[in-house]
Order: C-alpha cells, then sequence, then structure tokens
C-alpha cells in the first residue's frame, strides 16, 4: 500500500474518531478500560430500569395485606417470599428501588446545583465574599452528617421531599468546597483573562468558561453521590425518620418487622439488604471508574 493511501486511511480513521461524542466516547472506554465500572454501570442501568417499569415487572401491590399469605417463603408464586402482612417482598423491593432512585435523584440533583453555584460564585469573586461563605461551609462541615439529617427531620417530619430537603443541605458543603477547589484551578488560566479582556461579564465567563471546566468532578461527585444519598435515605428510614410505612423503602423493610422476624424468616432481611448493598456497590463502582476516566491525573491508572 502507497504512503499517499495510508496518509488517506488514517485520516479516514481519524476523521471517524472525531465524530463519536465525547459523553459516547468516555463509556467505550468505561468498557474497555474499566470492568469493575462497567459491572457496577449495569447494576446501576438495572436499578434505574427496575424503578422506571415496576408495574411491568410485578404484579402483586406493594401494599396490600394479605394475612393468608403471611411469612411464606419464596416459591413460585412469591419468588423472594412475603413479609409479615403477607406482602409480596419482590414487589416491594422494585418499588423500593422507585424511592430509592426519586431520593437520590433529587437530593443530588438538587444539592449537586447549588454546590456548584456556592462553589464557583465563591472561588471567581474571592475576596470577602469567599471568606464569608466557607466560613458557613466550615461550620457545616464541622457538625456530624447524620446528626444535622436527623436534626432536620425532627423538625419536618418523615416524607420523601424532607429526606431530599436533608440530605441536600448536608451534601452541599463538602461538594460546593470540591467545586471551589477545582474553579480555583483555572480561573487563572489564559482563556479566561482573555474573556476579560474582550469584555466578557461575570456571567458569561462563568457559564461559557468556569462552568464546562468543572464538569469533570461534578459529574464525579454526583454520581458517587447518588450511592450515598441511597444509603442515607436507607438510615433514616431505618431508624423512623425517612419515608414513612407502608411506603416499600428499603431501609424500613431492615428496619422494624425485618429484625423482628429476622430467624423466623431471614428473607424479610437478606433480600432488602443485598438489594441496597448491589445498589451503593453499582454507584460506587461507577463513580469510581468515571474518576479515572475524567481526571487527566489518573488516566492510565488501572
Amino acid at each position: 500500500m502507497s504512503e499517499q493511501a495510508l496518509t488517506l486511511q488514517a485520516l479516514e480513521k481519524g476523521r471517524f474518531e472525531r465524530r463519536l461524542p465525547w459523553y459516547l466516547e468516555m463509556w467505550v472506554r468505561l468498557v474497555k478500560e474499566k470492568p469493575l465500572g462497567t459491572i457496577g454501570g449495569i447494576l446501576v442501568l438495572l436499578v434505574v430500569i427496575a424503578a422506571i417499569i415496576a408495574p411491568l415487572i410485578t404484579v402483586y401491590d406493594p401494599i396490600e395485606n394479605n394475612t393468608i399469605m403471611r411469612l411464606k417463603g419464596p416459591s413460585g408464586a412469591h419468588w423472594l417470599g412475603t413479609d409479615n402482612f403477607g406482602r409480596d417482598m419482590y414487589t416491594r423491593i422494585v418499588y423500593g428501588a422507585r424511592i430509592s432512585m426519586y431520593v437520590s435523584l433529587g437530593a443530588v440533583g438538587i444539592g449537586t446545583s447549588f454546590a456548584v453555584i456556592v462553589g464557583i460564585v465563591s472561588a471567581y469573586f474571592g475576596g470577602l465574599l469567599d471568606s464569608i461563605v466557607q466560613r458557613f461551609v466550615d461550620a457545616l462541615q464541622a457538625l456530624p452528617w447524620l446528626v444535622v439529617m436527623l436534626t432536620i427531620m425532627a423538625i419536618l417530619g418523615p416524607g420523601m421531599n424532607n429526606v431530599i430537603i436533608a440530605l441536600v443541605i448536608g451534601m452541599v458543603a463538602g461538594n460546593s468546597r470540591i467545586v471551589r477547589g477545582a474553579t480555583m484551578s483555572i480561573k487563572e488560566n489564559a482563556y479566561v483573562e482573555a474573556a476579560r479582556c474582550i469584555g466578557a461579564g461575570h456571567l458569561r465567563i462563568i457559564t461559557r468558561y468556569m462552568l464546562p471546566n468543572v464538569m469533570a468532578p461534578v459529574i464525579i461527585i454526583a454520581t458517587i453521590g447518588l450511592g450515598g444519598a441511597i444509603m442515607a435515605e436507607a438510615s433514616l428510614s431505618f431508624l423512623g425518620y425517612g419515608v414513612p410505612p407502608p411506603a416499600p423503602s428499603w431501609g424500613g423493610m431492615l428496619s422494624g418487622a425485618g429484625r423482628r422476624y429476622m430467624l423466623m424468616a431471614p428473607w424479610m432481611a437478606i433480600f432488602p439488604g443485598l438489594a441496597l448493598s448491589l445498589a451503593i456497590f453499582g454507584f460506587n463502582m461507577l463513580g469510581d471508574a468515571l474518576r479515572d476516566i475524567l481526571d487527566p491525573r489518573l488516566r492510565g491508572s488501572n
């Protein structure tokens, strides 16, 4: 093959590779380089799909009692057994994925958005504003996260939306500190100075030049935060401050009847705990893999 033909072939290959969007390239690299991250992504996808199509893959009502079938072991009719009220455990676990995804996505979406705003604004303007904001952040971080959430839930009362509010308040401080650090490292770059020289306003510089360059750490903290939010919701439900019964929360299933009937009906604690563990494992592995892929300093690591 001639040198010209090789050159044309290389150009065509480069043109094809350039057509691949960055987010597709990220997932291709995830599959090729991070097998644990791929497994985590599959687990996350299964949880999301189960939450979306829960009515299509279950035949029982998650909250309807059936005392005749109470405490039945796994069988063909009830794959994961029944609880002390005769409710199908498989159905309750699948619907529990809805609660976990609703709470975690709501909390992480709102909390990360606030953290990005606080972190970027604090780092960009600096000075007195940065000092005041960071002292508030220090005060929030000095308090144990679980104690803060329990206090908020004691004031607001149980409920999914109240759980989201408690999680948002708990996660804004730490995440804003991460975003602030990323913003501080790029705000003195040449392209930011060039934007100032041509008369770009503060809002344009923040949204056009700074926000896109801090999206990598934002994606990472959001992905890892989803697992933490699921665990926090389960912890609050386990302690009786989260989603009130008879809603099929994974943490609620582990507490109360799950502990009371652990020896008589171990499936009441094993299967919700397994679902909770797999979901958190999936989000943590996916977030860790995305960190390695999106952080240029970690590229090439195993």
